[in-house]
Order: structure tokens, then sequence, then C-alpha cells
């Protein structure tokens, strides 16, 4: 989490290749430009949630030529030539080139994401801008305030700040925005989004369509026909992919066995797990394990 304090001239360009970044304009305005698209304004209040790992920019004005190139890890480098202070850390977490700046910005980068948050993220558009006007400006508010302490522990507070911010983020995207992903109109259906909870809530539990409509008080002809149109696929075929999506962030952890990673998610053995695992991913849980670890 970084704040940024910048006077014009001046012209960003993030070639972290993070995976989510969050860039919330706590004063003045910016635009984004990502070379796929066209240049989109950022006015005080606006958040943007964009995904990598492409480059893309964030300037005072459209086509600015760059003055920083932001590296992974934190690290901002003026571009040779240009005219800036060549002490570019104001102060806790803060960077820029002056000390109250025309523009603010709060920064907030995601270096690496669960495979739960990249499937979420593979729904979502490169770009996502929620204006001040639909958004909740106390979160924002909050997260700059505690941006610029440096008490014991803040780090841990700001990770959790972030996640709030983008969790409020996506959900003010997916209620307010008519080109939102068709899965979000799932939520707006009580029977179905119920179903989806419990299949998040209990994976391992033995599912079938049937039992499914039944719990949410629907037929099974019902409930299969309402799920796929709103979903986007069958009711078993999204316990599969979940159930799979769960196993994959599993794996991740090498204390954690194959049979237990079985057993969390719903497969009764190791077997069943590799079998479904490489018949949807192309690989087996071993390969997915070790090319986590290279």
């Amino acid at each position: 989490m970084v704040r940024i304090d910048l006077d014009p001239p001046w012209a960003i360009s993030v070639e972290d290749e993070a995976p989510l970044t969050l860039v919330a304009v706590t004063a003045g305005q910016a635009w984004l430009e990502r070379a796929d698209q066209e240049p989109r304004p950022l006015d005080a209040g606006d958040i943007a949630l964009v995904r990598g790992p492409e480059h893309y920019r964030i300037a005072d004005t459209p086509g600015r030529p760059t003055t920083v190139i932001a590296r992974a890890g934190g690290d901002c480098r003026p571009v040779p030539g240009e005219d800036i202070v060549d002490s570019t850390w104001l102060g806790v977490r803060t960077w820029g080139n002056t000390t109250d700046g025309q523009a603010k910005l709060l920064v907030g980068t995601y270096e690496r994401t669960s495979e739960v948050g990249r499937r979420l993220l593979a729904s979502l558009p490169t770009v996502v801008i929620v204006p001040a006007s639909a958004g909740d400006p106390s979160v924002v508010d909050l997260l700059t305030r505690e941006s610029q302490r440096d008490d014991p522990g803040q780090n841990v507070v700001l990770d959790r700040l972030l996640d709030l911010a983008l969790v409020a983020t996506i959900r003010t995207y997916i209620t307010t925005e008519p080109d939102a992903p068709g899965w979000c109109r799932a939520h707006q259906d009580p029977e179905i989004r119920r179903a989806v909870e419990m299949i998040h809530d209990d994976p391992a539990r033995a599912w079938t369509v049937a039992s499914l409509g039944g719990a949410v008080g629907l037929s099974r002809a019902a409930l299969a026909r309402r799920f796929a149109q709103l979903v986007g696929v069958p009711p078993m075929t999204y316990l599969t992919q979940w159930r799979l999506t769960l196993a994959s962030d599993l794996l991740a952890n090498p204390s954690i066995t194959l049979d237990q990673a079985a057993r969390e998610v719903g497969y009764g053995t190791a077997y069943a797990l590799s079998a479904a695992f490489k018949r949807e991913r192309g690989v087996s849980p071993r390969e997915y394990r070790r090319s986590l670890a290279a």
C-alpha cells in the first residue's frame, strides 16, 4: 500500500505485472491508459481495479510522456532525464514529486492471488471503475488514514482494509453495472443464490441436482434450468469447478497431502481427485503442485 502525491507533469508506467491493483483517487484527477483501451478518466473518489499482468499507465493527462516507471516490489524510478525530485519517498508509505500534490492516489497491489481469487478476477473486465457517486467513501477514507500510521502490526491492518476495499468495490460493480458478468444475476434470484451458497458452504457434501433443488425449494428441472441460465453452467459442473478450485488452493500448501485435499473438497480418494483434476485442468495434482513450487 502506498500513497502518491503528484503535481503535473507526471505519468507513471506500471510494469510490476501484478495480478490485481486497486487505485483510489483521493484528490484531483488522473487518467488510466492501457494499450487495448481508450484512456479512462479517474476523478476524486473514483476507484479502479486493474488486472495484470499487462502494463498500464496512470497520468495527469492522456499521452503524457512517462516520467516514472513502477516495477515489482515497490521499485519506482524516474525516467532518465525527467525533471523529478531525487528523493521521491516523502514519508510513511508516501511517494511522489511534492508533499502536497494536486493529485493524490492510494494504490494497493496484490502480488499474488489464490485460485479462488483468480476464478473471480477472470470473470471481470481487465479494468473496473466504480465512480465516487456509486461507492462508499468511508472505506477509502479509513484506508487513507491508516496508511499514514506506522504502528506495530500496521501492515496486517492495511492488508485487511485493502481486502475490504476490494470486496466493497467488486460488490458495488456487480450490483450497479449493467455490463457486469452474467453470473452476477444469480445473486438476484433467491433460490439460485442459496444453491450457490450451499455449494460454497459444504462442497464435500454428495450433492445431486435433486438434493440441491430440494434444499432450496425447487424441482430438479427448475433448478437445472435457472442455474444454468444465471450462473452459466449446470449445477454439477459448477460444483466440480468449485471443488477443484478449492483443491488447487489446498495443494499450494505443501503440508497438506493429496488424500487430505481430496477429502476436504468431496472426493473420497486421492485417485478420484487426480482423475477429476487431470480431466478438467489437463495436469495431475502432483504436476500442478510441482509447477507452484517452481
